[in-house]
């Protein structure tokens, strides 16, 4: 299984970030697609998942209303879509799949993670 998550980069508080993640050596639309960030000295935190036919959507509170994700199963892509961000959201962002669904999820609840792509928002 490969998850590659593209589209980090530095931004401005109150910016907005767009990020790709896309799955190969699985069956793509049988997973529940998610996010999972990890900030420096903190450990990881979920942000957003998806079901494998984009029906539900779950979000953590601290990016609720900023935060959009989406999936294009024919493409196999999962997307995150930040906007309004914050310098509390400087991380490593973790593309993440899993063959279940939660209405909050936890890290250890996915059972693969891609490689992260790095999220730094500063003036």
């Amino acid at each position: 299984v490969q998850l590659v998550e593209s589209g980090g980069g530095l931004v401005q508080p109150g910016g907005s970030l767009s990020l790709s993640c896309g799955g190969s050596g699985l069956t793509f639309d049988g997973y529940t697609m998610g996010w999972v960030r990890q900030a420096p000295g903190k450990e990881r935190e979920w942000v957003s998942a998806i079901t494998w036919s984009s029906d539900a959507t779950a979000y953590a509170d601290s990016v609720k209303g900023r935060f959009t994700i989406s999936r294009d199963n024919a493409k196999k892509t999962v997307y995150l879509q930040m906007s309004s961000l914050k310098p509390d959201d400087t991380a490593v962002y973790y593309c993440a799949a899993s063959l279940r669904w939660f209405a909050r999820f936890r890290p250890t609840d996915f059972d693969y993670f891609g490689q992260g792509t790095q999220v730094t928002v500063s003036s």
